[in-house]
């Protein structure tokens, strides 16, 4: 028997800035997002180094420590596809905001809830705030990305509990289903 997901996460991939060049003179860029053994990619946008997908991915969410892998690619007609660089979303921190012992229904819409600072454990390129906004919480961030010379991605983050979904067991406890324990022998 399958263990149920704990929700859904929806990864709103918004726009390239700045992309490397693989062709000539610009590049045919997608982007593929990556968690365990999902696999879900945009579609392509050509002849721009600064392309806008304004799309929403959605995944299945059941090991928070699974990092989500953004991979932008160019497609390329005659030979394989040229890779863009990567990045990598920790979701923790995003997680670990539900968790807040808030009534969010009372926060003012756009209330920062939580900062991340760029830093060498993340591929954020400038900090991040963790919202509510419109009933939710989400979280905006620019993706710095890796193994290339220049470009950066915007995505949005938010979580849905979905149905069959466990959750994220906030419903009056600080404990949750997905946070390991500390046994006190």
């Amino acid at each position: 028997m399958e263990d149920k997901p704990l929700g859904i996460l929806r990864v709103h991939v918004k726009r390239g800035i700045n992309l490397a060049i693989r062709d000539s003179t610009s590049s045919d860029p997608y982007v593929v997002v990556t968690l365990g053994n999902q696999k879900l990619k945009t579609r392509v946008i050509n002849n721009n180094c600064n392309p806008v997908w304004n799309e929403q991915l959605t995944l299945s969410i059941k090991d928070v420590n699974d990092p989500i892998r953004l991979t932008v690619y160019d497609k390329d007609r005659f030979s394989g596809d040229d890779k863009m660089g990567d990045a990598e979303i920790d979701m923790r921190p995003f997680l670990e905001a539900h968790q807040m012992e808030l009534d969010f229904q009372k926060l003012p819409n756009g209330c920062a809830i939580k900062r991340i600072r760029p830093g060498r454990t993340n591929c954020l390129a400038e900090e991040s705030s963790i919202t509510w906004s419109d009933g939710k919480i989400k979280q905006d961030m620019i993706l710095r990305l890796r193994n290339v010379e220049c470009g950066e991605l915007e995505t949005m983050l938010e979580w849905t509990d979905g149905p069959g979904c466990k959750g994220l067991g906030r419903e009056g406890s600080k404990k949750t289903p997905w946070m390991p324990t500390k046994r006190l022998d």
